[in-house]
């Protein structure tokens, strides 16, 4: 079977309605990051800001605080669910590869966690290319390489031990994780003066069903396909992730510090 761009969007808005509350809930665990962006994307008063998949619109909470009245912060998800915990908000359900904006309607789009759910990354970057003033500016974040991001590779171990192959593959979530690779991305869409930092995320759980709880918390597309397993196949990958999670066990239960990248780049 081949991969099918439509059903994969089906499946990670499937799964952000599922677990909106509870990512507002797990989101708190990164608020650093949240932060560094936002410093990264150098905002002002009176500017226009798109957050793109914002999901429960953190970024365009703090994105707007500082744009102020003059200014104008969006919200933007292909979730309802998730735009409905960020009341208060300007919100817009849409597909990040079709935006309903008109050219050059912001001084900044944010992006955070979000790049590597668009099977077609390319169109979307296009997309927000043509709605960013030619003096504006991409602030986004991506997952670092699999290997230096526990806080999601530990489950995806767990998984591939214990479950057979998909039938059809999903775009990696990590394939951004190299800074040049990234680069090239952007450069490929039409931005240019990139710039990558890369920033370390601790997160800490007591035990192995905080973490995989946690996991489920953050997981749109994942949750909803391991919502549909048998309940005793559930409870087995539960239970099993303690293994995974070993190299990463301290006094207080369990540390896991991966690696995001943040980028920064304009229209050319």
């Amino acid at each position: 079977m081949s991969f099918d761009p439509a059903q994969f969007k089906r499946l990670e808005r499937a799964g952000y309605n599922r677990i909106g509350p509870r990512y507002l809930a797990a989101a708190g665990s990164r608020r650093d990051l949240a932060d560094t962006l936002i410093a990264a994307a150098r905002l002002a008063a009176g500017q226009r800001i798109l957050d793109l998949a914002s999901g429960p619109g953190l970024l365009a909470r703090a994105a707007g605080d500082l744009a102020g009245a003059a200014g104008l912060a969006i919200a933007c998800d292909i979730s309802e669910g998730q735009l409905a915990c960020c009341p208060g908000l300007v919100r817009v359900a849409a597909d990040g590869e079709s935006l309903p904006f008109a050219d050059g309607s912001f001084e900044r789009v944010l992006c955070g966690l979000g790049l590597m759910f668009f099977p077609g990354e390319q169109a979307a970057l296009r997309e927000i290319r043509r709605v960013l003033r030619a003096d504006g500016r991409l602030v986004l974040s991506v997952w670092g390489r699999a290997e230096e991001v526990p806080l999601v590779g530990t489950a995806l171990s767990c998984m591939r031990r214990l479950l057979p192959p998909p039938r059809v593959e999903r775009p990696s979530i990590f394939r951004f994780g190299d800074a040049d690779v990234l680069a090239r991305c952007l450069a490929a869409a039409g931005f240019g003066d990139i710039g990558i930092q890369v920033v370390r995320l601790s997160t800490d759980f007591k035990d192995a069903g905080a973490y995989w709880q946690g996991f489920l918390d953050l997981a749109g597309g994942a949750a909803e396909s391991l919502s549909r397993l048998p309940a005793a196949q559930q409870q087995a990958l539960a239970a099993a992730v303690v293994e995974d999670l070993a190299p990463h066990a301290v006094e207080t239960g369990y540390r896991l510090t991966s690696s995001i990248l943040i980028a920064s780049a304009g229209p050319v």
